[in-house]
């Protein structure tokens, strides 16, 4: 298998099986019942145990402060992301199948920042890259108003 088609698989398809798991679980502990912080704790708590695990198992790479600084402003923005979702479904009663699809447009938001402030716009083919965040959207779209 070439590595790019490796990466893709590590990189786009397990991730894409496991992030579509976890919003049966943020659905099922929240029906269970539990406070949005504890939830965010608990997540937490995965997230160390998921860290732990890729520190035993991958090779060590150097960190430097900006590193660690962009890191946490990723854990900020999810944790206020995943803890909206969790209020979403608390106090509001909606439905993980409909959230699950609005929240996963955020693929739009990376590609058109990364290919702004990565310029990798020069390296990818736009008609198709325009083509599939369309589609993203009309899908998007046609499952929430289901």
């Amino acid at each position: 298998m070439r590595q790019e088609t490796l990466g893709i698989v590590i990189g786009g398809f397990i991730p894409a099986l496991v992030y579509g798991v976890s919003g049966v679980f943020t659905k099922s502990s929240t029906n269970a019942g539990v406070s949005i912080a504890f939830y965010l704790l608990a997540v937490a708590g995965g997230v160390v145990i998921s860290a732990i695990a890729f520190l035993l198992l991958s090779p060590h790479r150097p960190s430097t402060l900006v590193g660690l600084t962009y890191a946490g402003a990723f854990g900020l923005l999810w944790g206020i992301g995943t803890g909206c979702v969790a209020l979403a479904l608390t106090a509001y009663a909606a439905p993980i199948s409909k959230l699950t699809p609005l929240y996963n447009m955020n693929t739009l938001i990376g590609v058109v920042l990364s290919l702004w402030i990565f310029a990798e716009w020069k390296d990818v083919a736009l008609g198709r890259l325009v083509a599939g965040a369309l589609l993203i959207v009309v899908g998007s779209v046609l499952v929430a108003g289901a």
